[in-house]
């Protein structure tokens, strides 16, 4: 069925599709509209969830391990200085192997106080043992929300999940988008796997203890097994995509290649940006100029063997960068394309290119100009700088 909705309404209709037990949510700009819409249809009777107001996203996420602690469906979702808010707990409901699903909703992170987008927020929660999934329009978002269920649950990750959206760009525009019915959608996420074993437990009055102090002994191996639900991940999140094209017709992987496969040169990036990139890329393929994209969708885990593949052909590349790492060096994205770059036999030359940050409108010929130096990079072998920001007045 298509449908017009904005990116906050697609993620509470994916929330009220999925039924979750437990929701636990504080609002924040410009996610607010996602729990204050779910929350309608908890009082309209429309989902069983457990709707629990809290005063604070620090109290949301710690609600919610306690939730999917005990083997029930929890959410939330937040924000920017919401999500920086829950930082303790990112890491403990990871640390506890929770399938925890947030919509997350890109914006600033202060200071200077800014509500609009850019992916300092969701980057600055990359090593926490979350799941990272982008979107780079409103149906992106819905089906992300749904795939996050079963990739999180699946007994070989058992990993907490954050899908994303860009702030206003997505959660506030109208687009066009297919809705799945609520009965496919609830036989394709399926019934918890750990539920029933998790309350018969409870039930023949056998305590288990979560959280308990975790010293030199076993800590380190904890850590380890967190990391090997990373690693299969990998595995996973593409056998959940393709089972989700077969089932409603869009296949998902770790990135979309956009006319790479003879590029000279290409950029990389996340989110919205992805189509104002191939507006561009389509100018310059009339104009005879082999220009690509490659719009990354997993950040976490970090498909950096098979970025390394399909980009092996590429001479010049460019790093799209939402945030600034504040290094001096780079943002946070191009050290680890370089990385999975660094044994490849041909190696691109790479320029990270800062951008938008705090809504800055990316236009047209602001990527145009990025790959009007690139194809320069690629014609003399070799580059001038690694770093530039694009749109900044300075």
């Amino acid at each position: 069925m298509k449908v017009a909705k904005t990116g906050n309404e697609a993620f509470a209709e994916a929330m009220r599709q999925i039924n979750p037990d437990v929701v636990a949510a504080y609002p924040i700009t410009p996610a607010t509209e996602i729990v204050q819409i779910f929350s309608q249809f908890v009082a309209d009777g429309l989902v069983k969830t457990e709707f629990v107001a809290v005063e604070s996203e620090h109290s949301a996420m710690s609600a919610c391990i306690g939730a999917s602690a005990a083997g029930i469906r929890a959410m939330t979702g937040t924000s920017s200085q919401g999500l920086a808010l829950m930082w303790e707990m990112l890491y403990v409901a990871s640390g506890l192997r929770l399938p925890i699903i947030m919509p997350v909703v890109n914006r600033a992170l202060s200071s200077p106080i800014n509500i609009h987008c850019d992916h300092s927020d969701t980057f600055g929660a990359r090593d926490s043992g979350w799941i990272q999934l982008f979107s780079e329009n409103v149906q992106e978002a819905y089906d992300n929300i749904i795939q996050a269920v079963r990739i999180a649950e699946h007994p070989d990750v058992k990993l907490p999940i954050m899908a994303t959206t860009d702030g206003f760009i997505l959660s506030h525009c109208l687009e066009t988008m297919e809705m799945i019915t609520d009965e496919d959608v609830r036989a394709f996420i399926q019934e918890p796997p750990e539920r029933a074993n998790l309350i018969k437990s409870l039930q023949e009055n056998k305590p288990i203890t979560l959280g308990a102090l975790d010293l030199q002994d076993y800590y380190f191996e904890h850590k380890r097994q967190s990391a090997e639900g990373m690693f299969n991940a990998l595995k996973v999140i593409p056998e959940i995509g393709k089972e989700f094209g077969e089932k409603f017709g869009r296949e998902y992987g770790f990135f979309e290649e956009y006319r790479l496969e003879d590029a000279d040169v290409a950029i990389i990036v996340l989110g919205s940006t992805a189509g104002t990139a191939k507006e561009v890329v389509d100018r310059l393929r009339k104009d005879g100029k082999k220009a690509g994209l490659l719009k990354l969708r997993v950040y976490r885990p970090f498909p950096a063997e098979l970025l390394a593949e399909a980009l092996s052909g590429i001479k010049a590349l460019g790093i799209m960068d939402r945030a600034d790492g504040m290094s001096a060096s780079s943002g946070p994205l191009y050290p680890e394309i370089c990385a999975a770059l660094f044994d490849s036999p041909r190696k691109p030359e790479i320029v990270d290119y800062i951008y938008g940050l705090g809504g800055r409108d990316v236009k047209l010929e602001d990527i145009g100009h990025v790959y009007g130096e690139l194809f320069q990079i690629a014609e003399k072998g070799k580059k001038e700088y690694t770093l530039k920001y694009i749109g900044v007045r300075e």
